[in-house]
């Protein structure tokens, strides 16, 4: 496996750096170094798509009754409890509506009163003959008009009151203020949005896989999550939807969040999801080395090679960092080197490869 032509100029660079690194170490600090074997992994089998991070639980609260906004009682970035007010909307049109309501109950109570009365009237008239069967037949069916009048009322009545219950608007479930939509003085109308609600408690990468490496994506074994931090994470579960997206023709890929990763997460943020041993059967293999073993200058990397009672510095050329899995290395190593696992501890003034 060949170097590029730079490869003495970078090793006399490197080795000069960690003479300066050696030599300003105390013996004290020499130790013995544990080594790793230079391994072979599936080559090309990470395929990174670039998502970003959204809440499980999201609700755009809208207003259900008409009215000027008399308050707007959050602000973005507030903690809300559930059915904590988060705005006040005029009510006098609605409690007018109620009275209107209440004088309707009224007119039919007293009209189903009227008709029990005619009712008991006729009711002894028939008794002793002197109406007919079937004038206490329509005094009857209108006693029954009259009490389901009297049922409708309430119920409109009813409706009323909990249209007038909409002027203040509740949050309906405990969670974070992510957008305001109206301010105090706003017009408000059915449907139109006041505020966003988020639950910070339960968090997703989300990710548009193209059409042509969803069958890759789909033999990864292991899925990572890469957050703004530079953390990686792997989903507490997964989710492919079904259909793809007509216009951009891709798949959407919901990975939950473990509750470890959730703080300082924020809905929008960027992620990286890592579908990592996604390549086909066949693909050629590249060697791997823990990134600790890693000893990086600028653009100029090496590895510690063990020879003997002590460490010879080798540069290398790297390839894609495959998190747990390694950094690939595309030359200056081979199948079978053992190198230090720490590039630091090994570049230390008399350290010498573990036993």
């Amino acid at each position: 496996m060949g170097i590029t032509k730079h490869a003495p100029i970078a090793v006399t660079v490197l080795t000069a750096l960690a003479a300066v690194l050696a030599a300003a170490a105390t013996p004290a600090l020499a130790a013995e170094v544990p080594l790793v074997e230079v391994r072979a992994g599936q080559g090309g089998s990470s395929l990174s798509i670039e998502g970003q991070i959204e809440p499980l639980r999201q609700a755009t609260v809208a207003a259900q009754l008409g009215g000027n906004v008399l308050a707007l009682l959050v602000k973005a970035g507030d903690a809300v409890k559930a059915g904590q007010p988060i705005a006040r909307i005029d009510e006098r049109d609605a409690a007018t509506g109620v009275l209107r309501m209440d004088a309707a109950l009224a007119q039919a109570q007293a009209q189903a009163q009227n008709a029990r009365t005619a009712l008991e009237r006729t009711r002894e008239l028939r008794a002793k003959g002197f109406v007919s069967q079937a004038a206490l037949d329509t005094v009857l069916t209108q006693d029954k008009a009259a009490q389901a009048g009297v049922q409708e009322a309430q119920a409109a009545r009813a409706q009323a009151q909990l249209a007038r219950s909409f002027a203040v608007v509740g949050a309906p479930f405990a969670g974070v203020v992510l957008a305001t939509h109206l301010e105090a003085g706003d017009l408000a109308s059915p449907g139109r949005p006041i505020v966003t609600l988020y639950s910070p408690g339960a968090m997703r990468a989300t990710a548009q896989v193209p059409l042509s490496q969803a069958p890759a994506a789909r033999r990864a074994a292991r899925i990572e999550i890469e957050l703004a931090s530079g953390q990686r994470v792997e989903p507490a579960a997964r989710t492919e939807l079904a259909g793809a997206d007509p216009v951009s023709q891709t798949i959407e890929w919901r990975l939950d969040l473990p509750a470890a990763a959730l703080p300082g997460l924020l809905p929008g943020q960027v992620a990286r999801v890592h579908f990592i041993g996604a390549a086909a059967p066949g693909t050629a293999a590249t060697l791997r080395v823990p990134a600790d073993a890693v000893l990086r200058r600028g653009e100029l990397a090496a590895v510690y090679v063990a020879q003997g009672e002590g460490f010879a510095l080798r540069a290398v050329r790297l390839g894609a960092d495959r998190g747990r899995e390694g950094v690939e290395v595309l030359a200056g190593l081979k199948p079978g080197d053992r190198i230090a696992a720490q590039a630091v501890q090994a570049g230390l003034a008399g350290a010498r490869p573990s036993r």
